[in-house]
């Protein structure tokens, strides 16, 4: 898909700018599946609600919502009509918030683990680890966070919570948050090249920390939160995810048996990348370990031949969480990063579809004042595939047909 010749702006609600091209009549951005449809959709039910853009390339643009916890919605390369790449849960804005969790979806979301475990945040003290009992926490599920500044190209956000664990122990913490629209330039810096004319890129930055504002210090006794940020996103037939991994780490390469095995034509790995299929279609999760996991994991769609790139940091000597839904007895060895594919639950109900690649930070382990910070890129690219093979070999180590070719 190579990026079409383009029109001057439309300005739509109250001042937001939206881009349409040659190709693509101005009704196209109210059309389900495109960016303007999303601003539309979002707009209505968070006023507020931040578009990020940058005034040398009005096409890329990124939805940021403090009222929904600081969640980035979705972005576009390419404007208005342009393809919208966050997976948004319209039917979740409906009605009262729900039990247990109010997915509204989002492609980048920060949550904290861990999930299940002695120290689990999402279990009350002495409950059986069963979905019935599993209730996310509110700080990151339904409470808005105050904005703590905004610029045209980035929104600052934070979040003041205390939160039980399984163990009994108070948590008072605080969240901080910025997302920031990077720049054409910048995305390049990111990838290690130039980016000439034939790729149109949107790429953002999180900046999340986590801080201890309580007067009791965080332990392995007492247990400890970590930062978790998820993103969701628009899968399709032709979408596969990829992992680059350290071959020469110790245990297991991955963990694949959280919702059961994943069928063999549905995983492969080898000569130190892993292929995931990201149909929607099939419930399936994978982990890698801190002593596995690179800092980057990406996908591609080769029917809307779009890259996309995540970008993190991996501590080779943090201690990650077990974030299991029962206790374990090494409570402390756990995944920096992971991916899922959603699919239909045994009853045939389904949230999605959508797909997801996460990174994890260690645990923060903090005295009084202490913070752990972690900061995710989350890269999308479109136009001439010679140019995003290249980028692909760069960063992924593997071909865009390599990719393709590499699951049924």
């Amino acid at each position: 898909m190579k990026p079409a010749r383009l029109l001057p702006c439309l300005y739509l609600m109250a001042g937001l700018v939206a881009c349409t091209s040659a190709n693509q009549p101005s009704d196209t951005m109210n059309q389900p599946g495109t960016f303007g449809y999303d601003l539309q959709f979002l707009k209505a039910k968070d006023p507020d609600l931040a578009l990020l853009t940058d005034p040398d390339d009005s096409l890329a643009q990124v939805i940021v919502s403090a009222r929904y916890q600081g969640k980035v919605f979705t972005s576009t390369a390419n404007g208005a009509a342009g393809q919208s790449f966050g997976w948004v849960n319209y039917k979740a804005f409906e009605g009262e918030p729900q039990p247990h969790m109010n997915a509204y979806g989002g492609e980048n979301r920060l949550w904290l683990g861990p999930e299940g475990g002695q120290y689990s945040l999402f279990f009350k003290p002495g409950t059986r680890m069963e979905f019935a009992n599993w209730q996310t926490p509110a700080a990151i599920d339904t409470e808005p966070w105050t904005v703590v500044s905004r610029q045209p190209r980035e929104l600052v956000m934070e979040k003041k919570a205390t939160l039980l664990n399984y163990s009994g122990t108070q948590l008072a913490i605080r969240l901080d948050r910025a997302v920031r629209l990077l720049s054409r330039q910048q995305v390049g810096e990111a990838l290690g090249m130039a980016l000439g004319d034939d790729i149109r890129p949107v790429g953002y930055l999180t900046e999340n920390a986590l801080t201890n504002i309580g007067t009791s210090a965080w332990t392995r006794e007492t247990g400890a939160p970590c930062l978790w940020v998820l993103d969701m996103l628009m899968p399709s037939d032709q979408t596969t995810i990829v992992v680059p991994y350290e071959q020469a780490g110790t245990g297991p390469v991955v963990t694949t048996d959280y919702f059961g095995a994943i069928p063999p034509e549905r995983i492969t790995y080898q000569n130190g990348v892993l292929f995931f299929k990201a149909d929607g279609k099939s419930r399936g999760k994978i982990g890698l370990t801190g002593k596995r996991a690179k800092p980057v994991a990406g996908s591609y769609d080769a029917g809307n031949e779009v890259l996309t790139l995540t970008l993190f940091e991996v501590d080779k000597e943090g201690t990650y969480l077990n974030q299991a839904w029962k206790l374990v007895p090494a409570p402390y060895l756990g995944d920096a990063v992971n991916a899922y594919n959603d699919g239909p639950l045994a009853d045939g109900s389904q949230m999605g579809p959508f797909y997801e690649l996460e990174s994890v930070s260690p645990g923060a382990f903090l005295g009084p004042g202490g913070s752990l910070r972690h900061t995710h890129k989350v890269l999308h690219l479109t136009g001439d595939r010679a140019k995003l093979d290249e980028i692909a070999r760069k960063v992924l180590g593997v071909s865009l047909d390599q990719i393709r070719k590499a699951l049924p």
